[in-house]
């Protein structure tokens, strides 16, 4: 059964109870119930995170408006996701502080109190809490529980709405149900992402290696016979760490990932998720990362592991996985980072390897491909 197509039946998950008429009712939040079942507001016209009446666009999950600055918030948020593999915020306000986690093995998302209590009815949240299994309101039967609506096609909604909102150079991917998510198949260059993925449970632990191919030198490789080992779902690329030999100038290594990069691209018109990322461990000069930029097509985000205030390691980032660019906060100043490379080569002290920096980016990844264990890692 799809069940996007199914027919809308209004059922309340937790019991269900009209809210007395305030004093003086005024455009919030805790509100929303009043608007539209006492007023007759539609929920279209609301911001269903917020409250506020200064609608913008609609929401892509649930129906109900959305305002421009949690729109802004949603946009950055939603694939932002823990090292436990659950997504970072609440998937309908973006934000909250304590999150019902759905229970369903196959789903990521959570929902924050305030959301759940709001538009279900008031007390849901603590009820929910107490279940021993509890599915969300994307993965349950029926689209209709209080005043949350699920949207129909809200997979296809949800990439529209990306496509149309977001200040991004990329189209996202429409998100996969997860019947119909495959095994990921990977080209790794220069860096090998097999222990990274493993632990993040994309690949089967080492047992099977025909999801991995790494390659260490690309130099004859020709579109023949990257067709003849695809396709492929995902294809990483670095630079080499710091306190490794370089065996061929920095700027090399994009080059080669951008040729490859070419013949490793889905055919013009395909729907099939395809996902690429290219970092730096900061070896390339100023202008190899503008030059990465132009090919590459979008500017690079800095990922850093800081302690205190010092910055220890930090990595430069070209990808289309999304939200990777959300994860470009606290940004080291360029000087900081040079200095950062000065002294790594002058103590000649192995970095963590980029793909250690990065191996969360790839998380949002649950979303297309299939994976194999819950037990996920920190980085």
């Amino acid at each position: 059964m799809d069940l996007e197509e199914e027919q809308s039946m209004d059922v309340i998950l937790v019991g269900s109870s009209e809210l007395s008429c305030p004093p003086s009712p005024r455009p919030s939040r805790d509100l929303i119930a009043y608007e539209v079942r006492v007023k007759q507001r539609h929920i279209e016209d609301i911001c269903i995170c917020c409250g506020s009446f200064q609608v913008w666009t609609e929401h892509p999950l649930f129906e109900g408006g959305m305002c421009a600055p949690c729109k802004g918030k949603f946009l950055d948020s939603l694939f932002l996701y823990d090292d436990d593999g659950y997504q970072s915020y609440c998937s309908i306000c973006c934000s909250g502080e304590t999150l019902l986690i759905c229970e369903n093995p196959d789903c990521t998302r959570c929902y924050c109190f305030e959301c759940v209590d709001t538009l279900v009815s008031p007390g849901t949240s603590g009820r929910v809490q107490a279940m021993s299994n509890w599915v969300c309101f994307l993965c349950l039967p029926f689209p209709s529980n209080g005043l949350l609506q699920r949207r129909k096609k809200w997979r296809a909604r949800l990439k529209a709405f990306h496509d149309r909102e977001a200040e991004s150079p990329f189209e996202i991917y429409k998100t996969v149900p997860a019947w119909k998510r495959e095994p990921v198949r990977v080209l790794s260059l220069f860096g090998d992402i097999q222990e990274e993925l493993t632990s993040l449970g994309f690949l089967e632990g080492g047992s099977d290696h025909r999801q991995l191919r790494h390659l260490d030198d690309v130099t004859n490789v020709v579109r023949k016979d990257v067709e003849d080992w695809g396709p492929f779902d995902l294809m990483y690329g670095s630079t080499p760490p710091f306190g490794y030999a370089f065996e061929r100038p920095p700027g090399w290594y994009l080059f080669q990932f951008h040729r490859v990069l070419q013949y490793a691209q889905p055919r013009p018109g395909s729907r099939q998720p395809f996902f690429w990322m290219f970092v730096d461990n900061l070896v390339l000069t100023s202008d190899d990362r503008l030059v990465a930029s132009r090919f590459l097509e979008t500017d690079p985000v800095t990922i850093q592991d800081v302690c205190g205030r010092v910055t220890r390691n930090a990595v430069y980032v070209w990808s289309n996985i999304p939200a990777v660019r959300s994860k470009d906060s606290a940004l080291a100043a360029e000087e900081a980072l040079s200095l950062l490379a000065q002294d790594r080569l002058r103590a000649r002290l192995p970095a963590p390897a980029p793909a250690a920096l990065v191996k969360n980016c790839f998380l949002p990844l649950r979303e297309y491909f299939k994976y194999f264990s819950t037990e996920l890692t920190s980085s």
